[in-house]
């Protein structure tokens, strides 16, 4: 195990920075993922029950960065690199997930209902998850941490799922159900692209 290169006073305040960010992103993950459920359930929303469910894969990354960040691991790049990789497979937890309940949903008639619990919640995410999301991307690109980033562009796919929801429950309404399956679906594409990029150890912004 080697001391990581750029352990500056600047770099570790970034790491814990980047720690504390998580903790918080925990937190609002907690409630997010809970209500976001309960809305699908009850709108019969395959997006709005995906982007539910797509909090625990968040809540997953986030507290593989606190582990990260944490005690000696803060400065080991073999702690960096299995971060990188566990981040890289919540990823891959996602698609398949919101592929088959979009099969599912087909199969069975199920119907998108709008849902005000389910508008309110991803209407705040909508807001809040691009200022995380940009904050621990920037964090991952100055600790060189693909974890980091990877984390990051979860908060970003969920305030795209949040985007896509919003806009198939609208849709809905006038008779454009298709919208709500194909949104959930072509997040479990960039799910798929995305886990390859922080398997690889892409830390950079694109």
């Amino acid at each position: 195990m080697h001391e990581h290169p750029a352990a500056s006073a600047d770099w570790l305040r970034a790491a814990r920075t980047a720690r504390t960010l998580s903790a918080v992103t925990l937190v609002w993950l907690t409630v997010e993922s809970t209500l976001g459920l309960a809305a699908g359930l009850a709108a019969h929303s395959v997006a709005l029950i995906g982007w539910g469910l797509s909090a625990f894969v968040e809540a997953a990354a986030s507290l593989i960065v606190m582990w990260r960040f944490t005690g000696k691991r803060t400065l080991s790049p073999d702690a960096e690199a299995t971060a990188r990789r566990a981040v890289a497979i919540s990823f891959w937890l996602l698609a398949p997930y919101l592929v088959i309940h979009v099969i599912h949903d087909l199969d069975a008639g199920h119907r998108a209902v709008p849902s005000v619990l389910g508008i309110v919640v991803t209407a705040f995410s909508l807001v809040s998850m691009p200022v995380l999301g940009v904050a621990k991307r920037r964090l991952g690109v100055r600790l060189a941490s693909a974890a980091t980033s990877g984390e990051g562009t979860q908060n970003l796919i969920c305030a795209a799922m949040a985007a896509g929801v919003l806009a198939g429950l609208w849709a809905n309404t006038v008779g454009w159900w298709w919208v709500d399956p194909v949104v959930a679906v072509a997040l479990a594409v960039v799910a798929v692209r995305e886990g390859k990029r922080a398997w690889r150890g892409h830390a950079c912004c694109h």
